[in-house]
């Protein structure tokens, strides 16, 4: 893709990806330093409602999310919006992540129900929001394939 070309498709990967990546950047990366941080933000479950062992699955994600998806999705992007062609491996990559993670999240959700301590006041923003993001991600993996092809 050229620097000077700027599609619908183009805009529905470039505007949901710098919305999540920044998300990730506040939401994740300062998780990650402090997790109590991220249960006074909004943006975690206390150890209250979902154990330890939640908080510690959790914890990692927001970890990963810090060292290896924001700087994929950020640099694919930045790549992407720039028409550079290095931009394919990191944003594959990033967007890989993005099917992926959502899935494992509500996998644990429905397994956990039933676990001692997992007190989830509502799953209910949990399966509006991460199907999305999934979905978004499987998206623009294949609007990626779908570029690629046309080179």
């Amino acid at each position: 893709m050229t620097a000077g070309y700027r599609g619908l498709w183009f805009w529905m990967i470039q505007i949901p990806g710098w919305i999540l990546g920044i998300y990730l950047i506040v939401a994740q990366g300062l998780t990650a330093f402090s997790y109590e941080l991220g249960v006074t933000m909004g943006t975690q479950e206390s150890a209250g409602t979902i154990t330890e062992v939640g908080t510690a699955f959790w914890y990692g994600f927001a970890v990963g999310d810090l060292l290896i998806y924001s700087p994929l999705l950020v640099v694919g992007l930045l790549g992407h919006l720039l028409g550079r062609g290095w931009n394919l491996v990191p944003l594959v990559a990033a967007l890989g992540i993005t099917v992926y993670w959502p899935v494992v999240c509500l996998a644990a959700l429905v397994d956990a129900r039933d676990a001692v301590g997992w007190k989830l006041v509502s799953e209910l923003p949990y399966w509006t929001v991460l199907p999305l993001v999934s979905l978004w991600g499987l998206w623009g993996l294949l609007v990626l394939m779908r570029e690629r092809g046309k080179r």
